[in-house]
């Protein structure tokens, strides 16, 4: 059996919160946000994430990377309706491993849980080849923030 020496840090200081307001388009028959919308709140979460912390999408392509979602779950408490704000909740958690893992958590106005969700991402250079290694861009934006 393979053990850790350390789990994973839940690095609560990597935090960024969004507001946003539910979209006409974002709503289904019954007038709740459609349940695959969801992933995409994850993805503003991430974007402002990115932008907020030096992480965003052109600076792993710069580095000369992508980073495909290869794993994402999303559980639902509470539904969202049209006009409705909200405001998206997006974690970095560590890990000693090649991959980004973050985790979202989505409140309504009354400040009530709505939605739970992650997302892992994995490094791909640029061939299209899966890095088994972390990459040496992430390590330095690992110490820049405080992670190494």
């Amino acid at each position: 059996m393979i053990r850790r020496k350390e789990l994973y840090n839940e690095a609560s200081h990597l935090t960024i919160s969004k507001w946003a307001e539910v979209r006409f388009n974002e709503v289904d028959s019954l007038g709740i946000v459609w349940h695959g919308h969801y992933i995409t709140f994850f993805e503003d979460g991430r974007e402002a994430f990115g932008r907020e912390y030096g992480i965003d999408y052109l600076a792993v392509q710069a580095a000369g990377y992508t980073t495909p979602i290869v794993k994402s779950n999303c559980e639902h408490k509470l539904p969202l309706r049209y006009g409705d704000k909200f405001r998206i909740e997006t974690s970095f958690i560590d890990t000693p491993a090649a991959k980004m893992i973050f985790k979202y958590r989505i409140f309504n106005i009354q400040d009530t849980l709505v939605c739970l969700g992650e997302t892992t991402q994995v490094f791909l250079d640029g061939e299209g080849i899966l890095t088994l290694n972390t990459p040496d861009f992430i390590l330095n934006w690992k110490k820049k923030v405080g992670l190494l």
